[in-house]
């Protein structure tokens, strides 16, 4: 075609071929005049002002993507609030993300946003393979130019790039794995959605170290070394490695359909005897493996460890009465779930399945040792001590505190930040009485050092807090959520963290059944039974 473009109009569609520099091919629909010839997709130029109107974001959006689709990454840039970085982008898809062909389809524009759908093919040293995804951009008016401009975020190019992420094209650093669960059967993103990011880092992690060959892939390069390539098309399948990990795909598969009934859950489960982490699933919009990674206040279930610590310390017995006024004054006023009270002679074990928080902030004054809290969650629940599951995970945090920050701490607020993860393993060692750190790939893989707590839990503490967890999921706030369980070897605790700035408090739950420990977290997801139960129960089950 001599690098000149041909075009026609069919159907309503208009087709342009384009040879020489361009990708090849391009198709627009829905932006035709009313007797059938193609609408104008050139952009005003004169300044205006306010939001930007219907027709300017339909001709700005056709123009930008008749750019990228034709490979002219500069004009498709200047059609941007962010010229440099769009003309990268744009440049880059064709030659480092290796696009031979894109055919660029707009949907109706919703106010200001446009969606539209990629249908593309990478070629990569002689194997060409079809890429096709939806996304969308919106149209705003320009700070100083007044112009309808493209809101330049890498999202446009394609949905899954965050800031400063690349797409590219070739020869993986990493072979791939072929990751497997305890009994041998094939974990993968298809089948788990959740453990496709989880999937990235084991392969990151081990896949120079177990063997195979890569193969080419299409992939987003993240911004961080340390984060996971996540790959987005094979175009040649390497040879991989077989990689066991310490999943039950029983377990995972129960995991997976219980955080879909909730938005922003996550939920992990552990095996108490040996710390290995049976199950790990989220339900987020943005992706983020909260359930290992996340550092939310974790309510009421760190109640189990201030519990533990004041038993440790012989100041309360699960058969001993503890006062459970409405509220409590510890240089502010905390009060218990409406206000409720428990009467006088009202034994401890009784305050914890309820869970009253005026009888554990009724405690400070007599354990008189702000570090009391940090060093039993570090000493005995092995939290803070730099886990290594095999995958990147975060460390629960307790630090000392005064005043209302300590009471706060000893009912799961203030500045204690924990996740699923750190909360199963609690709930673990609560079930044992020891420490065993979780993990997700046995540490004789890369010889990582497995972190160990200074002592066991006393004998007398760990009959009490087993006895008094199993009194919560029989008689206290988890009976509803618990009754689904089945057997009678079960315990848990709930909890709800208030949010700064949220409606609802997160929803937190954890619970063990027979050699199962689990633990969810759900994002404004109200009290502790409402959602995070009913996940970690279904959790319990498949176990």
């Amino acid at each position: 075609m001599n690098g000149a473009a041909k075009g026609a109009v069919v159907g309503g569609v208009f087709l342009a071929l384009l040879g020489g520099a361009g990708y090849g091919v391009y198709a627009l629909v829905g932006d035709t005049d009313g007797d059938g010839k193609d609408g104008d997709t050139s952009v005003q130029a004169g300044k205006g002002s306010g939001p930007v109107g219907a027709k300017e974001t339909a001709a700005t959006a056709k123009a930008f993507l008749a750019a990228w689709a034709a490979g002219d990454e500069r004009k498709a840039a200047d059609l941007t609030n962010n010229a440099a970085a769009a003309q990268a982008a744009v440049g880059d898809f064709e030659t480092k993300a290796s696009v031979s062909k894109a055919v660029i389809t707009p949907g109706t524009p919703n106010g200001a946003t446009v969606p539209f759908k990629v249908e593309a093919e990478i070629t990569y040293e002689g194997t060409t393979k079809p890429l096709s995804y939806d996304s969308q951009l919106t149209v705003v008016r320009g700070v100083t130019s007044g112009k309808p401009l493209v809101d330049w975020q890498p999202s446009v190019l394609h949905p899954q790039l965050q800031k400063d992420e690349t797409l590219r094209a070739g020869a993986p650093a990493n072979p791939p794995v072929k990751a497997v669960d305890r009994n041998g059967e094939e974990l993968t993103a298809e089948k788990y959605p959740s453990l496709r990011q989880i999937l990235d880092e084991l392969r990151q992690t081990y896949g120079g170290k177990a063997g195979g060959k890569p193969g080419a892939e299409l992939w987003i390069e993240p911004a961080a070394k340390e984060a996971p390539k996540r790959t987005l098309l094979t175009l040649v399948e390497g040879e991989p490695s077989t990689l066991k990990t310490y999943l039950d795909a029983k377990v995972q598969a129960a995991a997976e359909q219980a955080v879909a009934k909730f938005p922003e859950a996550s939920v992990v489960a552990v095996q108490p005897s040996n710390g290995h982490i049976l199950a790990v699933a989220n339900h987020r919009k943005d992706g983020f493996n909260a359930a290992m990674r996340g550092n939310r206040a974790p309510g009421s279930t760190m109640k189990i460890v201030t519990a533990a610590m004041l038993m440790d310390r012989g100041l309360v017995a699960a058969d001993k009465p503890a006062e459970c006024p409405k509220e409590v004054t510890w240089d502010r006023k905390f009060h218990n779930l409406k206000n409720f009270d428990l009467p006088p002679g009202t034994p401890f074990a009784t305050s914890f399945a309820r869970s009253c928080n005026t009888a554990f902030i009724k405690q400070i004054k007599p354990v008189g040792d702000d570090s009391a809290l940090p060093q039993e969650a570090k000493e005995v629940f092995g939290i803070d001590l730099d886990w290594k599951t095999g995958i990147q995970s975060t460390d629960g945090k307790v630090p000392p505190a005064t005043g209302a920050a300590a009471a706060a701490a000893y009912i799961g607020q203030g500045q204690i930040t924990m996740n699923p993860l750190n909360v199963a393993s609690i709930t673990a060692t609560a079930r044992t009485g020891v420490f065993r750190q979780p993990l997700l790939v046995s540490p004789e893989l890369d010889g990582r050092t497995i972190a160990t707590a200074q002592r066991r839990m006393k004998p007398a503490v760990h009959q009490q807090l087993v006895s008094m967890m199993k009194l919560t999921a029989t008689a206290g706030t988890a009976k509803e959520a618990m009754s689904s369980v089945r057997g009678s070897d079960k315990g848990a605790k709930t909890g709800s963290a208030e949010v700064d700035g949220a409606g609802s408090p997160d929803s937190w739950f954890t619970g063990f059944s027979g050699d199962v420990a689990a633990a969810a977290m759900v994002e404004a997801g109200g009290h502790g039974g409402d959602a995070a139960g009913p996940i970690v129960a279904t959790v319990l089950n498949a176990g």
